[in-house]
């Protein structure tokens, strides 16, 4: 039995998603991340305000917003481990929703792109309360109608527990939909799956990166990472050992399994009223959604769960969908919104609950 607010079960089970049928080089989840990672993004040739938003005392995030002439609904971009507003899938996701008309906010997530300087502590996979922070700034401007919400990898988390621990509160937050592409959501056999052999180059780079981090925020924040911490840097080998010795000690979680138990989004899907897109390619190389978690996904009727057999991990290249270009991910983020959008105003009632009510009722004629 589908669970969930009733009156949106039909309306999104109607929506109609776009196959994505790649073609026959890209059907390997190696060969469509790497594609993806290492094909030139176009420019996005829009103007920006800089925005410094106050979360906690230490701690503000920059936003990179674009803001239409007139009033429009929003979509707030959360990126992936290591990410930032300047992230490839960021800048293209960007450009496609001004292009329709939203509003749009790339997000730098605390200490990481250009919020690194402006932030005593670090990002963790479980900081819905920065996401719910943002989203209550982005309700109070003038100008923004609505918002919508798109999450990649441990944003996808992000933006799954933020949508989760919302509930039924999400209508008067003035969020309309949730859409997340290779969402992290189970975060203890992701991690472990990082670890296979196969997966080496990812795991590398991550380490790579989060340790560069570590080392500037000693230097930015003198004695806010303990010396022992800082020579045992370069011994850790894997994602898990990194969340274990680093992560959860600087944080709010005992370890890495605590942290990964609490963090998780796959704990609050079967809360989630927000009606949600859940992209995710069967041969990601290092995302897995337990059967649990699946079940969990498919009984919920505000979610559409939608596994692929291709696409790799924030990839989705080379759509064949007549009128797409090559992202069709960022694609059906999009579609998905203006689904949203069009339902949102569909009727006579200024209500969402009625609207919805109004758009079903009159498709029975």
């Amino acid at each position: 039995m589908r669970t969930g607010t009733p009156r949106y079960a039909e309306r999104v089970d109607r929506f109609q998603l776009k196959p994505y049928e790649p073609p026959r080089w890209l059907r390997q989840g190696h060969v469509n991340t790497i594609y993806s990672y290492l094909k030139p993004r176009p420019l996005l040739p829009l103007s920006s305000e800089d925005v410094l938003l106050n979360v906690e005392s230490g701690v503000d995030l920059l936003l990179c917003c674009h803001w239409q002439p007139l009033p429009a609904p929003v979509l707030i971009l959360v990126h992936g481990l290591e990410g930032h507003s300047e992230a490839g899938y960021m800048l293209t996701t960007a450009a496609k929703a001004f292009r329709r008309g939203f509003h749009v906010i790339r997000t730098n997530v605390r200490s990481c792109g250009r919020s690194e300087a402006h932030c005593r502590t670090l990002y963790n996979s479980g900081l819905s309360r920065d996401l719910a922070r943002v989203v209550e700034w982005v309700g109070a401007r003038p100008g923004v109608t609505e918002i919508h919400l798109c999450g990649f990898s441990m944003g996808g988390n992000i933006v799954l527990k933020y949508a989760g621990e919302t509930g039924d509160n999400f209508h008067q937050l003035g969020v309309r939909s949730a859409t997340v592409i290779s969402a992290c959501l189970d975060l203890a056999p992701s991690a472990d799956a990082l670890h296979r052999r196969a997966n080496l180059l990812y795991e590398r780079r991550f380490l790579r990166g989060l340790r560069a981090r570590i080392r500037r925020k000693a230097e930015q924040a003198p004695g806010l990472i303990p010396p022992r911490m800082l020579a045992e840097l370069n011994s850790i080998s894997s994602i898990r050992e990194w969340d274990d010795r680093i992560t959860a000690p600087l944080t709010e979680y005992r370890d890495a399994v605590d942290y990964y138990h609490r963090a998780s989004a796959a704990r609050f899907v079967s809360r989630i009223r927000i009606p949600t897109l859940v992209l995710h390619a069967e041969d990601d190389p290092f995302i897995v959604i337990t059967a649990e978690s699946r079940q969990l996904l498919r009984a919920n009727a505000a979610i559409d769960f939608h596994p692929t057999p291709h696409g790799g991990h924030c990839g989705f290249m080379g759509s064949t969908v007549p009128g797409d270009d090559t992202y069709w991910a960022e694609n059906r983020v999009l579609d998905y919104c203006q689904y949203w959008v069009q339902h949102r105003f569909a009727g006579s009632s200024s209500s969402p609950e009625a609207a919805v009510v109004d758009a079903t009722a009159s498709s029975k004629h």
